[in-house]
């Protein structure tokens, strides 16, 4: 059966980009087709990559509007994809609710799974000043899937994934939505903390330019500390989601 990620948050700017193309490098090496696709209508990041093959594809006639004809094409590449294939698909912020309702009232990702596949949901919070809101995204994506695994990703570049509760400094572990959901996050992934002045900007370089890691640590436009930096992020990044089981 093919394994289809999604990745589904309200909020834009927090990673969502960043962490398809972590998946699509993690999953490229294995055996089977690797189907990549970027349906968000404003910011095609995802759809830039050209050692991915992406397809970029449009949900509806407006930035924050579903087709539902378009989501059907969708849906029928997914459904006809071979059982050893994985499939990536990048969602925008501006169709998160859209696009939520329609998979919701059509029952669509359940017949996927009715067609043999698997699904992952991946949901992004970050720290600073978008914690609220991506914890709203992640609230909502579970409680309208509740039977489907969702992969929580902690994305501390804006600061840590935490919040002042009185006295005391609460964690996503701590928090109230994580402890409701235990069964139903299938896996934590931490993406950590950089120094942004080298880390950091080795990464927002590499990004702009829509390259892989791979492509990065043997471009020329890198110097050698920042392939070497890049070179040991990636590291970080494969055993951190070899260990979350993805």
């Amino acid at each position: 059966m093919a394994l289809v990620n999604f990745t589904l948050q309200g909020k834009g700017g927090v990673g969502k980009s960043f962490v398809a193309t972590l998946l699509a490098q993690y999953y490229q090496p294995r055996d089977g087709e690797l189907i990549c696709l970027d349906t968000d209508p404003v910011n095609r990041s995802f759809g830039g990559y050209k050692a991915f093959g992406v397809e970029n594809l449009t949900l509806g006639e407006r930035v924050d509007e579903i087709n539902p004809r378009f989501f059907d094409a969708l849906l029928e590449k997914i459904l006809a994809a071979p059982p050893d294939a994985t499939i990536v698909v990048d969602n925008g912020a501006s169709t998160f609710l859209p696009l939520l309702g329609y998979m919701v009232e059509t029952r669509a990702l359940t017949m996927v799974q009715d067609a043999g596949h698997e699904i992952r949901i991946h949901s992004i919070v970050t720290g600073g000043q978008g914690l609220t809101d991506t914890m709203e995204g992640l609230s909502q994506v579970l409680k309208y899937f509740e039977d489907i695994p969702v992969v929580v990703w902690l994305n501390e570049y804006f600061g840590r994934v935490e919040r002042q509760v009185g006295q005391q400094v609460q964690t996503f572990e701590d928090s109230a939505i994580y402890r409701k959901n235990m069964d139903h996050i299938a896996a934590l992934v931490r993406l950590p903390e950089l120094r942004k002045e080298t880390f950091g900007l080795d990464i927002a370089t590499m990004l702009k330019a829509h390259l892989t890691f791979a492509e990065a640590v043997e471009s020329e436009e890198f110097g050698v500390m920042s392939r070497q930096r890049l070179k040991m992020i990636w590291a970080t990044m494969n055993s951190t989601m070899v260990e979350a089981g993805l």
